[in-house]
């Protein structure tokens, strides 16, 4: 370093300095043994903290991290060093961050030691900080700005799989498969001359609707593509196509009338299951589940709807898998255990009472496909009042029903209440009282996601609220920035990068922004279960300045910015206004996914990882506050 600028440590100081950062692409050639070391740090006050005692280095040094080397290949070290300089008068963030890059030749598969940074930085200036990396390697390693992609969230996957799981619980419970259980077993422990190839044979029948549901899955997503169906979330009519189909199939489930498939095709596929042997099996799986399309068509094709919303062909696996799992499952276990067939209740009217319950859930499922469209048009028809108001009137109605005070066409003769469906009308009335106060402006978080946001609200301060006034022409107060307005939870925000850039940098204020899609159900859980917390409102509301970029908006681009553009290395015409935020993301931050969070400031220097959907409310608050002290620190005089 340059003399009298200093590097600082890992060791963050509250309130003082960045602490230098390293961050290590992960990768199966080696693992990290322990944490980066560093030498000994210099121990002094320094003026530009307020005389406060930090931890540094000067001249040069050397920081080592012990690694296990898996393989005897050579194979590359790579990561990103990230922090700042100062002197007694100033301070300048790594911007751009070291990319660095060691290559490991002739590795013995033991403990190695590998320096990770000399001499950075070796160049400062009033202009900024110039970053080279003496790393060792044979080619010059890059150095370009942190292009972190989002964190994958293994969680995301398995709250896919649980969905699904209990998707094919509630399959399991339709007319359509339920008798299937008793009727299948029976066959394959009476065909069979032994216990155990009954046994056998049922489990490759399970095997068999597992691979079957699973490559439906898969199927569909690679021949539309992840992204394909992802896009297709936020398309308007594929929405409303979806409304139609769930609304057609709820009524069918509530006794109108039966959806079938041809008997011809489903003949057909029966009679080769007479074949005998795995094929037969095979068929037998396949006949299943054709018959019972009509009660698990809408619930697989709700399930591949959401999972393909992640963009990749994990989700619609997982879902799919879950589904399967859990048709299978009976049939496996009573072929193992035959004895328990006899404590399975007779089919019979209440087979018809699932379906009916089945029908309500598909109605208010349908509304969420009618607001995404709406939302992504701006009609403003189905407001949050609107979808809430549905929603009572289904979940009330639902109530009534489970309780006996009104019956469908095809339900039987109802004696008495049983356990369960009096449960399950508690819950209904419960959850029907719980909506009530979302007319009013409750924040309902249980179900943020699914209705609007509070802001597409035909009173979005709630009944009796006065709204707040936006700056007009005129230069007329506002408790709002010009060209700003009322955004989730009242926070308020812009909907142009560039504008909020410019007041970002003109209030010296850190810019959040939020790459965030009107028919994105995990933007709007964020937004209702974190940004609703009073300390993340507080820090959006005081601290940041709030962009929320809508990558679906449908709004048509004034002429003066449709323009063509180089997309991925195709050639693109920017017409709407999602686009022109869509490309931004692509382009600037290299990712497609919403919600996405980056924390920048006026010049576009970026002080953040990404962030994205995590509902844990103190790991976003962190999030912020490193961003901010990052941003404070980087910018005090």
């Amino acid at each position: 370093m340059e003399p009298t600028w200093h590097l600082y440590s890992q060791i963050e100081t509250p309130d003082g300095p960045l602490p230098t950062i390293f961050e290590f692409e992960p990768s199966k050639d080696f693992k990290l043994i322990g944490k980066t070391r560093e030498p000994k740090p210099i121990v002094e006050k320094e003026a530009v903290w307020d005389n406060k005692e930090v931890r540094s280095f000067a001249g040069s040094a050397v920081f080592r991290q012990k690694i296990k080397a898996l393989t005897d290949k050579p194979f590359v070290v790579k990561g990103i060093i990230d922090g700042m300089a100062c002197n007694e008068t100033q301070c300048q963030k790594f911007s751009p961050v070291v990319d660095f890059s060691f290559k490991i030749e002739g590795a013995q598969i033991t403990a190695t030691e590998t320096n990770t940074l000399e001499s950075v930085p070796d160049t400062v200036n009033k202009a900024g900080v110039e970053h080279k990396a003496d790393t060792g390697a044979t080619e010059t390693p890059r150095v370009t700005t942190i292009e972190a992609a989002p964190k994958k969230d293994g969680k995301s996957n398995l709250g896919i799989l649980i969905a699904g799981f209990l998707g094919g619980l509630a399959a399991l419970l339709t007319p359509c498969v339920f008798p299937m259980i008793p009727m299948t077993v029976s066959f394959f422990t009476k065909q069979s001359k032994t216990r155990a190839a009954g046994i056998r044979n049922a489990l490759i029948y399970a095997l068999s609707i597992i691979g079957i549901y699973i490559t439906l899955g898969l199927g569909v997503t690679l021949i539309f593509g992840a992204d394909a169906l992802n896009n297709l979330a936020t398309n308007v009519w594929f929405n409303l196509a979806f409304f139609v189909l769930l609304v057609v199939f709820a009524i069918s489930f509530l006794g109108a009338f039966e959806i079938v498939l041809p008997s011809s095709f489903i003949n057909k596929i029966d009679s080769k299951s007479d074949k005998g042997g795995l094929l037969g099996i095979f068929f037998m799986a396949f006949t299943l589940s054709l018959v019972s399309f009509s009660c698990t068509g809408p619930i697989i094709g709700t399930l591949l709807v959401q999972a393909a919303a992640t963009g990749a062909l994990a989700g619609p696996f997982m879902g799919m898998l879950g589904f399967s799992l859990a048709l299978a499952l009976p049939f496996g276990l009573f072929a193992a255990f035959p004895g328990w067939l006899n404590s399975l209740p007779k089919s019979g009217g209440w087979l018809n009472s699932v379906k009916v319950v089945l029908g309500f859930l598909e109605l208010a499922l349908a509304m969420k496909f009618l607001s995404n469209a709406d939302l992504v048009v701006q009609a403003g028809i189905v407001t949050r009042e609107v979808f809430l108001v549905i929603w009572i009137v289904i979940f009330g109605l639902l109530g009534m029903y489970l309780m006996g005070w009104f019956k469908l066409s095809h339900d039987s003769e109802l004696k008495f209440i049983s356990v369960p469906r009096l449960l399950l009308a508690i819950v209904s009335f419960a959850f029907t009282i719980y909506l009530i106060p979302g007319l009013w402006g409750a924040p309902l978080k249980l179900i943020s996601g699914f209705p609007p946001p509070d802001f597409y609200s035909e009173a979005p301060d709630g009944f009796g609220g006065s709204k707040v006034k936006t700056v007009s022409s005129s230069g007329q107060h506002s408790d709002l920035p010009e060209h700003a307005h009322k955004g989730p939870n009242g926070i308020p925000a812009f909907d142009d990068y560039y504008i909020a850039l410019d007041y970002a940098k003109k209030v010296n204020k850190p810019l959040m922004i939020d790459f965030t899609g009107w028919a994105c159900v995990n933007c709007r859980k964020m937004e209702g279960q974190v940004w609703s917390d009073p300390e993340v409102k507080r820090r959006l509301s005081e601290d940041f300045i709030l962009v929320s970029l809508y990558v679906d908006d449908k709004k048509i681009l004034p002429a003066e910015l449709q323009k063509e553009v180089d997309w991925n290395g195709s050639k693109r015409k920017l017409v709407k206004v999602g686009d022109r935020w869509s490309f931004l993301q692509n382009t600037k931050f290299n990712d497609s996914t919403q919600p996405q969070y980056w924390i920048i400031d006026g010049d576009e220097k970026r002080y953040s990882d990404s962030a994205s959907y995590d509902p844990d409310i103190n790991k976003y608050v962190q999030w912020l506050d490193k961003g901010l002290a990052r941003f404070n620190a980087a910018n005090k005089k």
